[in-house]
């Protein structure tokens, strides 16, 4: 078996293996070209998404605001964010694949930073998301003045209440020491 001069990888004898006169992988012309190409495409792409979900964001705020009083709870988690951020990056992972295939390892290198970066940003989304439609649950009332408290259920037993006897008792004990003994 003989090998390809330059490379060292075998080749069969008699099988083409080099389109002759081919350059062996991308230049450094054509790896910037691509590059500055592809940062063309993708930055008013990237504006759009960003400026469509700015204004989807207002107009939730202001929808918000106009709902009805009856509604409680939190808002349910918004997936379009990162769904169109979630598309963007795949794309973005998806061109930066091509270009390293092809042989421009400065273009496919470029378009991971660029991916890597929109993925986080994809990440923050969907976190921020999630924290919003999944707030942390209020403290039982009372708490120190300014602090938002959730009200205590009326039908649930008192905090220290050992549940024997179904009333609130001082230390726990029997029912001589309970507030609602009647001694």
């Amino acid at each position: 078996m003989t090998t390809e001069p330059g490379s060292g990888a075998p080749v069969l004898p008699g099988v083409a293996h080099r389109i002759p006169n081919a350059p062996e992988s991308g230049g450094s012309l054509g790896g910037g070209c691509l590059t500055v190409l592809a940062l063309i495409v993708e930055l008013p792409v990237a504006f759009l998404i960003a400026l469509s979900l700015g204004m989807r964001g207002w107009a939730e705020s202001t929808r918000q605001k106009m709902e009805s009083p009856g509604h409680v709870g939190p808002p349910p988690m918004d997936w379009v964010p990162v769904l169109w951020l979630g598309a963007f990056t795949l794309a973005v992972f998806v061109v930066a694949g091509l270009f390293l295939r092809s042989g421009h390892p400065l273009a496919g290198s470029l378009q991971l930073l660029v991916g890597a970066l929109v993925l986080a940003a994809t990440i923050a989304v969907g976190t921020a998301e999630h924290e919003r439609a999944h707030p942390a649950p209020l403290p039982q009332c009372p708490t120190p003045a300014g602090v938002p408290c959730a009200p205590q259920d009326p039908g649930a037993p008192p905090a220290n209440d050992r549940g024997f006897q179904g009333h609130q008792c001082r230390s726990g004990g029997n029912s001589d020491e309970c507030a609602d003994s009647g001694r």
